[in-house]
């Protein structure tokens, strides 16, 4: 579909500003997509996640892949990973890090948690507490963490990657409305197709499962850049208005229970700027927001995941683009 806000790149002082580490990004996504077979839709979104500083909800059924996935995105960008398994009893200093007494100085020193890395995979967070659950909630947000009345931050670099199990309800905490509100995209990633599936049983005969070798082929600086420059990608009005008229639909939807927040929108709006990077532009168009529109709004909609799709189908058919208004 042809759009009247497709142009050109923009001219700086007589320079073209495109996005740069194109081949960078391609060679983080071909590794990728040698983890996951045949989920190239599902490696596109993650990236742009990544690079839009967004944090990550895979809600899946076990064995498909996640943690691996999670363990080859932190070995392809060269960053510190650490794993976190949710269980009721686990405690919020378990993940932010607690003080203990140095009996040589006779002062309390801070052991820093795991949520001191690059990447933090928190498997199965449902079945952690509210209570846990919460200490995630200033980490996320603000890239930092506050103990005994001392704020430490975390590293520029620090993503989440949640998993949790749809099916199972027996001692699971369902994430509040506000902890889904922090994260950027919710994907699954589904069961492999018949081929790659017979591809994968006929690799693992014999062999015992390897711990993942990965190179980097993207480090944290050069991820630092590129976040820096997916926050200069232009959005002009236009679409702005767009994705605030999207936002008041599913405000007003009789099957949405709760809208998207203004805090959701400002995250849309970051993927859209993610998207349209990764498509080699440095402006946004609508299809750029619809593109990632699906991943967005299943965190902000309850019910089933073929119901969310219905009910964003229905959003995005009934909010005119902007093309289609002047």
């Amino acid at each position: 579909m042809s759009n009247k806000l497709t142009q050109p790149p923009i001219v700086s002082n007589g320079v073209n500003r495109t996005p740069c580490y194109r081949t960078e990004l391609t060679n983080l996504k071909s590794q990728l997509n040698q983890v996951i077979i045949g989920k190239h839709d599902v490696v596109e979104q993650v990236v742009a996640c990544l690079i839009a500083r967004g944090h990550l909800l895979f809600d899946d059924l076990p064995g498909l892949g996640k943690t691996t996935f999670a363990k080859a995105l932190a070995q392809s960008i060269g960053g510190r990973f650490s794993r976190i398994q949710c269980t009721p009893d686990l405690m919020p200093s378990d993940i932010t890090g607690f003080s203990i007494l140095d009996p040589k100085s006779q002062s309390f020193e801070f052991r820093e948690g795991p949520v001191f890395t690059d990447l933090l995979l928190t498997d199965e967070i449902n079945r952690a507490t509210p209570r846990t659950q919460s200490a995630l909630f200033e980490a996320m947000a603000e890239r930092q963490v506050t103990a005994d009345n001392t704020t430490y931050s975390l590293s520029p670099s620090f993503t989440v990657i949640s998993t949790q199990n749809p099916v199972e309800s027996h001692g699971a905490y369902p994430l509040p409305e506000a902890q889904l509100d922090r994260f950027m995209m919710k994907l699954s990633i589904g069961y492999p197709s018949r081929a790659a599936e017979v591809n994968l049983l006929g690799s693992s005969v014999g062999r015992q499962l390897k711990k993942l070798d990965l190179q980097p082929v993207l480090n944290l600086e050069d991820l630092n850049s590129i976040q820096a420059e997916v926050a200069k990608v232009e959005v002009c009005e236009s679409v702005r208005e767009y994705l605030v008229d999207l936002g008041i639909a599913t405000r007003n939807h009789s099957d949405i229970s709760l809208g998207v927040s203004p805090r959701g929108l400002i995250l849309w709006q970051q993927a859209a700027q993610a998207w349209a990077y990764l498509q080699n532009r440095i402006f946004v168009i609508p299809e750029d927001v619809q593109a990632v529109a699906q991943p967005i709004m299943r965190l902000r909609i309850m019910g089933t995941t073929e119901k969310c799709d219905l009910i964003i189908q229905e959003v995005l058919q009934t909010v005119p683009i902007p093309n289609e208004r002047m």
